[in-house]
């Protein structure tokens, strides 16, 4: 008998999340009367950690997909995929691009190397690129007067059929946390923007969700980028996924392999971190850190145990953890254990919890855990019907 512990994901909350996502974006677009914007589903790092096949399947409906990784946008052009790749980071050298042209990828430009070497590129047929501005994530990106001279150099590469489709593009800082950090570099772009009729990219998961933005956002042509929306988890602190209509595409379970009894004063696991104030049943579970559970999950992370809520005692250790189920007296060997997702915690508390955040956790279950893709469907119809 295998460990009792896999990852269940659901393409159909994928597909239903990206349906809310579009939802979102048409009903505020159909109120500022202007076209709603197109959707890049953001499937780097795997599809966070939900896989590449699983989230070609799942966005079907995509304008396009957006990831960071050569092999994981190929793996997309393999599976079918005809519409729309846009790679992140752009491309990392200059070897890069004959790759680029022959799976007619999109790139993002944010530096002089890249645009260095589309000046000395020849394609096979012309790359659709993304001018990235530094507005104030100071992270990738061209700024000030570098702006204007980075677009004259692309609009120049676009005569000369190197390049496609022209477009600029910027990434929010704490969209998440500030709207007036985020107004204030959605100004920024605005005015180091050299193209404003151009088509444009700028919001990710939380300025997406953040609809109110879009009335400051030009009304040409735009593209978001959401991310950890679509994969059901929250890019807000204190909004959770569920007070948008956004589901867990991701469900990590375990099932109970022992039960110990813990009298008062004694510890439990490694380095007693947890002392029991009163007689306890403890219910050891077959997932720990080397399955991808945070190891630094303090006690009280809530977990649920037969679909009733109960909470992590003890430290995590590289192969188990232990619950608390002394108020759950039908649960013992075999109960199922919901580390986060459908039916248990959100990721994002459990998340808190431990001091990090849900992308963190989605990304992180090892290989060793087995996935299994839930079958089920949702259609477009019960969708619309939720709405």
């Amino acid at each position: 008998m295998p460990r009792p512990i896999q990852l269940r994901l659901s393409p159909a909350a994928l597909t239903h999340n990206l349906a809310v996502v579009r939802h979102r974006l048409q009903t505020v677009s159909t109120q500022l009367q202007r076209p709603s914007p197109y959707i890049w589903a953001v499937i780097k790092a795997n599809a966070y950690g939900h896989g590449i096949d699983l989230g070609v399947q799942a966005f079907a409906q995509a304008d396009g997909l957006a990831m960071l990784d050569f092999n994981e946008a190929i793996r997309c052009r393999e599976l079918g995929w005809t519409k729309p790749i846009l790679l992140l980071e752009g491309f990392f050298s200059a070897d890069d691009l004959d790759l680029v042209a022959r799976y007619d990828l999109s790139i993002v430009v944010h530096e002089v190397a890249q645009l260095q070497a589309l000046q000395q590129f020849s394609p096979a047929r012309p790359i659709s690129t993304y001018l990235k501005i530094n507005t104030g994530m100071h992270r990738l990106g061209f700024a000030g007067a570098a702006v204007e001279e980075a677009w004259h150099a692309l609009r120049a590469l676009q005569q000369q059929r190197v390049v496609r489709f022209l477009g600029t593009m910027t990434h929010f800082a704490r969209a998440d946390s500030s709207t007036a950090q985020t107004l204030a570099q959605i100004e920024r772009f605005q005015q180091l923007n050299p193209a404003p009729v151009a088509p444009f990219s700028v919001c990710n998961s939380a300025a997406t969700l953040n609809t109110s933005l879009q009335s400051h956002l030009p009304a040409t042509e735009q593209w978001v980028r959401p991310g950890i929306c679509l994969y059901g988890a929250s890019p807000f602190d204190e909004e959770a996924a569920a007070d948008y209509g956004l589901r867990p595409a991701q469900t990590l379970s375990a099932g109970i392999i022992s039960v110990q009894r813990v009298q008062p004063g004694e510890g439990v696991g490694y380095g007693h971190t947890f002392e029991a104030e009163r007689a306890l049943r403890v219910g050891v579970v077959a997932c720990g850190y080397a399955d991808g559970y945070p190891r630094h999950a303090p006690s009280g992370t809530p977990v649920t145990v037969d679909g009733q809520r109960t909470r992590l005692v003890g430290r995590v250790s590289m192969d188990m953890l232990t619950v608390d189920i002394t108020d759950l007296p039908a649960a013992g060997v075999g109960s199922q254990v919901v580390l986060w997702g459908a039916g248990g915690p959100s990721v994002d508390e459990v998340a808190q919890s431990a001091g990090t955040i849900g992308y963190e956790l989605l990304t992180a279950v090892t290989a060793r855990v087995p996935r299994v893709v839930d079958s089920s469907t949702t259609t477009h119809q019960e969708d619309n019907d939720e709405k």
